[in-house]
């Protein structure tokens, strides 16, 4: 087929809402004013945390305890006594206390209200003393599988939730309190994405139950608004059993929309680096600890296999060098079984050792990255890590050289939605390692062709794919990654239609 984008094209033939070539005779062209880039996508997106990540309070920027409690109070008002409530992006790096708060802290800001915060990466939350008490947290609570509640010294909570830990608080919570967030508010947020250049997301989904369980059932919600959706959502689910991904599948495909289809499953490896909770193959530099591998390969298998046999892929989330070995050991023995490694792939691939690596180019196995986390990172990623492991720390570069295909994305709401700021860090890098920077064409097709591979969608803007576009007012292969952090995205199509966005729609808050 011939490849019709050119960073210079301003103009686009579009027939029956697909590309058309030169050939065409009942094409119509779609004339612009700036540059014609393929539709950006992002291989790893929350859609309904995003949504709630506009209306509750977010304190990714709060900067000491009395913010936090000032902008809790804001939330509450008008809310009823006694309802629960979340906040979320919380990021202790930047609190004048340098902690996270304990039940203790978050009982002098929301009182006898039931009160959940979720650290920023998601893989942390803290509760209050109303929240344990409804959720029936004491002393004698075990810690769950796969988390841990932490204690102070006479074994008592603390409030500060990890991993699997979370769930134990948030599913009490979601039951008393209902989603976090409306349907309309949900379309949006998704016409939000529209309007900063995103065609098509690979949106990540609970079923009600998992560490965001406070926000409700975000399957069921996207399913609803399946035909008000203005861009691509290709749902992977956090499957809990096969039985649950069957029936996913099968509810997307009666919906009938092709806006919204069955990507496959996602699984939970290990936690984040911000947390302490990324499993490594040695301590943290700054903590006595190697992080917790949630990973199961018994538990994972047949939600993998169920995933693969739907047609679909499975997406497992690994950080740490650790966790991303015992992945890359359990898709070897998919492989070799006979599945297919276009459709596997392992989600952050932060941390990556030269054996990571080299397991990875040989399985042909698909790093879905987020260059945006080295933003937010800057200040104590060395820290956590050490110098070593920092070269080995999202090594866009490396795994590029050795072969191994790459999708970009953002894990918004970790990280804002935002594609064009995410391609430009894949480029500089912040100044984390330069020398893993990507080329503009290489870090622009993060965002286009390797993100739509692991969509599983057609290559983009070539003749006969979906006339799927958006319109810069610069051109991103010429644009220094300071002048694309900058750049405005003028017109975003979907299948040759141009998304109008409504007046007055919120992108980001911190």
């Amino acid at each position: 087929m011939n490849v019709i984008f050119s960073s210079e094209s301003s103009r686009l033939a579009v027939e029956d809402g697909l590309v058309a070539d030169e050939t065409a005779r009942s094409a119509r062209e779609i004339a612009v004013d700036g540059f014609i880039v393929p539709g950006l996508r992002d291989a790893h997106f929350h859609p309904i945390t995003y949504a709630a990540s506009l209306v509750v309070p977010s304190l990714k920027s709060a900067q000491d305890f009395a913010e936090i409690s000032q902008r809790l109070n804001q939330a509450a008002d008008g809310m009823a006594p006694g309802v629960p409530m979340s906040a979320i992006r919380l990021d202790d790096e930047t609190l004048a206390e340098g902690r996270l708060p304990n039940r203790h802290d978050l009982d002098t800001m929301a009182g006898d209200r039931p009160l959940i915060i979720h650290r920023y990466c998601g893989h942390i939350a803290m509760a209050n003393t109303a929240a344990l008490a409804l959720a029936g947290v004491t002393s004698a609570t075990p810690d769950p599988v796969g988390g841990t509640l932490d204690r102070d010294a006479q074994g008592e909570p603390t409030g500060v939730l990890r991993e699997m830990g979370i769930e134990v608080v948030s599913l009490p919570l979601a039951e008393q309190s209902g989603p976090a967030v409306t349907d309309d508010q949900v379309v949006d947020a998704m016409y939000a994405l529209a309007s900063v250049g995103l065609t098509s997301i690979g949106g990540i989904v609970g079923c009600g139950d998992g560490p965001w369980a406070d926000l409700g059932d975000q399957f069921s919600q996207l399913v609803r608004i399946a035909d008000r959706l203005p861009i691509n959502v290709r749902v992977l689910v956090i499957g809990q059993d096969s039985d649950q991904l069957r029936d996913a599948a099968r509810r997307i495909k009666e919906v009938g929309s092709r806006r919204l289809t069955f990507l496959g499953v996602k699984i939970f490896g290990d936690g984040s680096l911000g947390g302490h909770t990324a499993a490594m193959h040695e301590p943290f530099a700054d903590a006595d600890t190697t992080g917790q591998l949630r990973f199961d390969a018994a538990v994972s298998r047949p939600l993998a296999e169920t995933a693969l046999n739907l047609g679909g892929i499975v997406a497992i989330h690994a950080i740490g060098d650790r966790a991303n070995a015992a992945v890359l050991d359990f898709y070897e023995d998919i492989v070799a079984g006979g599945g297919d490694a276009n459709r596997l792939r392992i989600e952050h691939a932060s941390v990556l050792g030269p054996d990571e690596v080299a397991a990875f180019a040989r399985l042909g196995i698909t790093a879905s990255v987020q260059p945006a986390f080295m933003a937010s990172e800057t200040e104590w990623l060395e820290k956590r890590v050490g110098p070593v492991r920092l070269t080995q720390t999202y090594p866009l570069r490396t795994l590029l050289d050795a072969g191994v295909p790459l999708a970009g994305g953002s894990d918004c709401p970790v990280e804002p939605p935002h594609p064009l700021p995410g391609i430009a860090a894949a480029r500089d890098r912040c100044g984390i390692v330069p020398a893993q920077g990507l080329s503009a064409a290489e870090a622009l097709s993060l965002f286009t062709t390797g993100a739509a591979r692991a969509l599983l969608e057609p290559e983009p803007l070539v003749a006969g794919s979906p006339a799927d576009f958006v319109v810069l007012d610069v051109d991103p292969l010429a644009a220094t990654p300071d002048e694309l952090r900058e750049a405005r995205v003028l017109a975003t199509y979907v299948a040759g239609e141009l998304v109008e966005v409504p007046d007055g729609i919120v992108t980001w808050q911190e």
